[in-house]
């Protein structure tokens, strides 16, 4: 039996345990949501990449150290894992390829780690890490869906608009981010990066808009960066601007996402 150990079952990795345990296969994970204690289970998780067939990480860098805690506390076991021919994945994030201006990138594009370029950003380091061991890494743009999208802002009174022309992002499904790992993992697909995220890049105003008229609701003013008084994080995301391209995990995954833009992927969470 083809066996998956998922490191960090979070928003996203929950919907690839269910997807993977539909298809028959066992998947084990740690977190909260796990069967596994990253801290506390050191010999079982250990002893558990060492039978497992697959391995995925979904754990983000440390936020303060900046360390990847799996590779740390790990590295040297998945890496025999690696070695010895099983599969590896991570779920990144296109933050690697830092601000560029409203261009296109793809996964040819230098990311953050490579050029040395702006701020030091965990990510990248990590993401450069995990496809040294020959990881299949998923670079994930803005992620929504259940109980995470415009909508949920709306009604939840969170909703923003900031006045940036210019100023664009994508953005993918959590269904169809498991439905790109779900094909990479049932295809034994190369290593290398894909980039999971939607056909349409398109600004935060446009999302927000639609989410108000989808409501019946009349949208907020624009507000400056200054007057929107946004946490650092929040500041940050708003520091970055690019377009991602998805034709790898189209041409290589056969993938297709189900929600090409927030347009269809909206009326779905709408009316699910």
């Amino acid at each position: 039996m083809s066996h998956l150990l998922i490191f960090g079952l979070g928003y996203t990795a929950k919907r690839i345990k269910a997807a993977m345990e539909a298809r028959g296969w066992r998947v084990d994970g740690t977190g909260s949501a796990g069967n596994l204690d990253f801290d506390d289970d050191f010999e079982r998780v250990r002893a558990t990449i060492d039978y497992s067939t697959h391995i995925l990480s979904s754990v983000p860098p440390e936020r303060v150290t900046g360390g990847d805690d799996v590779l740390m506390t790990y590295g040297a076991t998945i890496q025999a894992a690696s070695d010895a021919g099983k599969w590896i994945g991570y779920l990144s994030s296109t933050g690697v390829y830092g601000d560029q201006q409203g261009a296109w990138v793809d996964e040819s594009t230098p990311t953050v780690a490579e050029t040395g370029a702006g701020r030091r950003n965990a990510r990248a380091e990590a993401d450069a890490k995990w496809m040294e061991l020959g990881a299949r890494v998923f670079r994930l743009p803005g992620i929504y869906g259940p109980g995470r999208s415009a909508l949920d802002r709306v009604k939840q009174g969170k909703a923003r608009r900031i006045d940036l022309p210019g100023q664009v992002f994508s953005r993918v499904h959590v269904d169809d981010i498991s439905s790109g790992v779900v094909a990479a993992l049932t295809q034994n697909s190369p290593p290398g990066a894909y980039n999971l995220g939607d056909d349409l890049p398109a600004s935060g105003n446009d999302v927000t808009e639609h989410a108000f008229a989808l409501l019946g609701l009349e949208p907020p003013k624009l507000e400056t960066l200054e007057e929107a008084n946004l946490s650092e994080m929040a500041r940050g995301f708003y520091a970055e601007n690019r377009r991602v391209a998805n034709g790898k995990a189209k041409r290589v995954l056969g993938w297709k996402p189900q929600y090409p833009t927030y347009v269809e992927g909206l009326a779905n969470l709408l009316c699910p």
